[in-house]
């Protein structure tokens, strides 16, 4: 591509006037990525042939490169107006449209073209695509169809039809058409993590460690946000993590020219924080971040929420709206507008929420609306850009794991988690028999999400069922095939289907009570638990986890550590096993943890969100220092107050 460039500026050196290759210089700046060279020479190759469509179309390309969507929408308006019977044109404009979320003009574009030309597959996949979006999910499916009956081999369209089936619970028909898509195109990174998670969250594991490995390899040479994020239940390492998100942080960079002016600090006014999350909905972070809002201190904070995920109208999203001094939905704006409101709200300090999970949108934190950006709570990982400042913790990753992360770290003195002391247990307790439990049988648990379950930690649990007679083990039934495929793996390890008990999702009160009704909760590895950990412990049931090496295999630790249990942290398999065993036949010891639980939790450290609250805003107070006094940020630890 570097050939091409040279002599295409080699033409124009010979004739400066030759408008093709302007145009034809443009769309390979484009596809390098420098978009501000591609614009340049894609506006003089639209001056010298303005009748040209490709012409328009590349300048459009770059303008969308850079984010100048108003632009990319006028410049390719002008191009339908100059050819109004180009597909191609129609198609362009709807995927500008559907990148500002203006969808229902996006189909309309979308099905122009395909008026104008109904055998594009393209823009069969794309008008799909906004479908399933817009909730048109019969309607998506049929226009998946029709794109692979005219390209059979379309691997966007098979990935496009699984996300559309998996969405209505067609999950043996995804799981199809994601393995079509990953036969045709084997190193589609976002194809082959997409069928081997879903594979994950129904417990399917033939051919799994091979699978892994190929999820790991491709991803490794095509790292995408979604990809590098299904990395994180994996058999990974700290360095293997952060070099795919220093390569997915880099197509997120913006211009120098899009990042918004450096604020200055304003004396006397309180620090003002922004917390930026699409999860501010029945979803574990709400529920954890509701009482540190609520708690914030206001003689030094004002605390606003930015929102810019769905909205159910649920009982948590009114809590939360209530908790900040303001709340602000930013769905409808488009990456920059997002970022250039809260730059105007002057945010001094503004905390991401999301990361790379579900709905995320890192884009607005690349242009870098506050001085003082942190990654914390929601994804479990470095972020490996540099638009993000520090990230918050203090068990999960040591200091000497700075090396693999591009934040720098915060340790806080007991938890990096906020607990919600409001959280309600159902009263009465359902009794074990209304669960499907025995009454006098131990009874292991683990409520954490089925893809964080693996066949090297379910033969683990299944050599404890077989070593404690009249034990069971309560999972989650996430989804139709969980059950069905967990009961076949224990049958061949030996262990009769009836000793899983499978509980559906309940209510939050529910489902406390019916987790206080379990013996010992066992975690998972390399995915500990998280948010789950924490309502074990709350419900006063016992956790039992194996610490690995990083961010995500060390969560329920943290938690743990904070509880005051730190004997129930092991740091290999071995040893997990072997104290499970313990816990499981020697009623005196585990009677003596959960005694100490509950005698504890009015005073512990993971429960006092008082203290944890205090402790975070040092953090923060310490950010704006640094950032005040012109010095980059810096690793540091929250000293203890007086009273941890």
């Amino acid at each position: 591509m570097t050939e091409a460039v040279a002599c295409y500026r080699r033409a124009i050196g010979l004739d400066p006037d030759y408008g093709m290759a302007h145009s034809n210089l443009a769309r390979t700046l484009n596809d390098q990525g420098l978009f501000e060279a591609g614009l340049e020479s894609s506006k003089r190759a639209v001056a010298l042939i303005p009748d040209f469509l490709g012409a328009q179309v590349n300048c459009a390309a770059a303008l969308m490169g850079l984010e100048r969507f108003a632009e990319a929408e006028a410049q390719l308006r002008r191009a339908v107006d100059l050819v109004p019977d180009k597909a191609e044109a129609h198609r362009d404009l709807g995927e500008i449209l559907a990148k500002l979320g203006r969808l229902d003009e996006a189909v309309a574009s979308y099905r122009r073209a395909l008026t104008i030309k109904p055998d594009y597959s393209v823009a069969h996949v794309n008008l799909g695509i906004a479908l399933t979006s817009l909730g048109e999910l019969d309607d998506a499916v049929a226009s998946c169809h029709r794109a692979l009956a005219l390209d059979p081999d379309y691997v966007l369209a098979y990935r496009s039809l699984g996300d559309v089936l998996l969405r209505q619970g067609k999950v043996s028909e995804a799981i199809a058409c994601l393995g079509h898509a990953v036969s045709f195109k084997p190193d589609d990174s976002d194809a082959l993590t997409a069928w081997f998670q879903v594979r994950q969250h129904i417990c399917d594991w033939s051919s799994y460690r091979e699978d892994e490995a190929r999820v790991r390899s491709t991803v490794g040479s095509q790292p995408s946000l979604g990809a590098t994020a299904r990395l994180l239940p994996l058999s990974t390492t700290p360095e293997e993590l952060l070099d795919r998100a220093l390569r997915v942080a880099a197509k997120m960079a913006v211009p120098e020219s899009a990042v918004l002016p450096r604020p200055q600090p304003r004396p006397g006014d309180r620090i003002r924080l922004g917390y930026l999350s699409a999860d501010f909905r029945p979803h574990p972070v709400a529920f954890l971040i509701a009482e540190l809002i609520e708690f914030h201190d206001r003689r030094d904070f004002e605390v606003i929420g930015y929102s810019y995920g769905p909205d159910a109208g649920s009982a948590i999203r009114s809590r939360l709206t209530s908790a900040f001094d303001r709340f602000v939905d930013i769905s409808d704006m488009r990456h920059r507008q997002a970022a250039e409101r809260i730059h105007a709200d002057a945010v001094n300090i503004l905390i991401d929420l999301t990361g790379s999970t579900g709905f995320c949108r890192p884009a607005i934190l690349a242009h870098r609306p506050a001085p003082i950006q942190v990654n914390y709570l929601g994804y479990p990982g470095t972020m490996g850009a540099d638009f993000l400042d520090y990230i918050v913790d203090p068990f999960l990753v040591p200091m000497d794991q700075q090396p693999f992360y591009t934040e720098r770290l915060v340790h806080l003195p007991n938890c990096y988690q906020p607990s919600d002391t409001r959280r309600k247990i159902a009263e009465p307790a359902p009794s074990r028999a209304e669960c499907g439990l025995p009454e006098a049988g131990f009874v292991f648990c683990c409520f954490n999400n089925s893809y964080k379950i693996t066949p090297t930690l379910f033969g683990i649990w299944m050599r404890l069922l077989n070593a404690v007679p009249g034990s069971v083990l309560c999972l989650v039934e996430a989804n139709a095939f969980v059950k069905g495929n967990l009961r076949r793996e224990s049958i061949s390890r030996g262990v009769a289907a009836e000793r899983l008990v499978f509980a559906q999702p309940a209510p939050m009160p529910e489902y406390l009570a019916r987790l206080g009704l379990a013996d010992l909760f066992l975690d998972t590895l390399p995915y500990n638990a998280g948010a789950t950990a924490n309502d074990a412990l709350w419900a006063g049931l016992p956790v039992l986890t194996c610490s690995g090496a990083t961010y995500v295999g060390r969560m329920a630790g943290a938690l743990l550590t904070a509880a005051r249990l730190p004997e129930l942290i092991t740091t290999s398999l071995e040893a997990y096993e072997a104290l499970a065993l313990r816990l499981a036949t020697e009623p005196g010891l585990l009677a003596g943890l959960r005694e100490r639980l509950a005698r504890n939790r009015a005073t512990m450290p993971l429960f006092a969100i008082a203290r944890f609250t205090r402790d975070l805003e040092a953090a923060y107070r310490q950010m704006w220092e640094t950032w005040k006094a012109g010095l980059p940020p810096v690793a540091f630890a929250v000293s203890p107050s007086a009273d941890n």
